[in-house]
């Protein structure tokens, strides 16, 4: 059980990465792989703030400012130098893996001796449950920090999704989901799409980047690699939440993007459990990407077969 908590609260850490993705992917069409550098872009800046001393919250925060800067360049770079949406996030995600390396100072930066967030969690927890209190689950122990850092994840994912909700809906937020559906349109009523395009791209890697500070905080590290394979996990939860929920309402896809994460880490954690290599984990996930991306026009295909017959 505690194996399942663990993956649910890493799930919706991750589910920021998956509503980042859906921003670039989703609402502008915009293949970027930028991801992959800023997620650890954000877990360098919280690292290394946080070892000096910085308070974890104002950490956070700058991770996310960090995120939009690295997102804004790849948005610059495709509109004012009419460079490739795919070419401009390589040669941002590759300029990223050196600037991370400098902002960590080396490869690698632990934080089990500092104060995070979820140290913050555990320490609100033991004033509210005790130290060592366990919840009986269904027959399971469950450790009562593991349960109070679970709730806290979901109500800052619930937060960030409401915002994103509501900013989707104000006069920016529209121009922004119209410019990725029919960009001449809209620049018909006067509205700069080259700026709509560059606002949504940092928004984007800013939700990819606080993914990656919260990742490190829970895992107790930050790592120069810890990027790698993160576009193709996101990508792979927006896809799952839209298999599992074919409504285009706005709400519904970003509550889909969210379930879609979680459960893609517990098919992950499901697939370890069951004794599968963890050398292999990027294997498991390419094949789950699959699976999530023939799934959904397999079961069409099917049921026009059903009703021809």
């Amino acid at each position: 059980m505690t194996l399942l908590i663990g993956s649910i609260t890493i799930g919706l850490i991750l589910a920021l990465l998956a509503l980042g993705i859906f921003i670039s992917f989703r609402i502008f069409d915009f293949p970027d792989i930028t991801a992959e550098g800023s997620f650890t872009f954000g877990a360098a800046i919280t690292a290394s703030l946080i070892v000096v001393g910085v308070n974890p919250v104002g950490a956070t925060i700058l991770a996310f400012a960090g995120g939009l800067l690295a997102g804004a360049a790849t948005g610059l770079i495709h509109t004012r130098f009419k460079i490739n949406p795919l070419l401009s996030g390589i040669l941002v995600m590759t300029a990223l893996y050196s600037v991370n390396l400098h902002v960590m100072g080396k490869s690698n930066v632990p934080l089990l001796s500092q104060k995070t967030l979820f140290t913050w969690f555990e320490n609100f927890s033991i004033s509210m449950s005790g130290k060592d209190m366990v919840f009986n689950l269904i027959g399971w122990s469950v450790p009562a920090k593991d349960l109070w850092t679970l709730f806290f994840c979901l109500l800052i994912i619930v937060a960030v999704s409401l915002l994103l909700l509501w900013f989707f809906r104000t006069n920016i937020g529209t121009a922004m989901r119209a410019t990725g559906d029919n960009d001449q349109m809209i620049r018909a009523l006067g509205v700069n799409t080259k700026v709509m395009i560059i606002f949504g791209v940092a928004l984007s890697n800013g939700f990819i980047a606080l993914a990656g500070s919260m990742l490190a905080q829970f895992q107790g590290f930050a790592d120069v690699q810890m990027g790698i394979g993160m576009m193709v996990w996101g990508l792979a939860s927006v896809i799952i939440g839209e298999a599992l929920i074919s409504n285009n309402s706005l709400g519904l896809v970003i509550v889909g993007a969210v379930i879609g994460a979680v459960l893609f880490r517990l098919l992950v954690a499901i697939a370890l459990r069951w004794g599968m290599n963890p050398n292999d984990l990027k294997l498991i996930t390419a094949a789950f990407v699959f699976l999530a991306l023939v799934l959904p026009g397999f079961l069409k295909q099917t049921k026009k077969f059903k009703l021809i017959r």
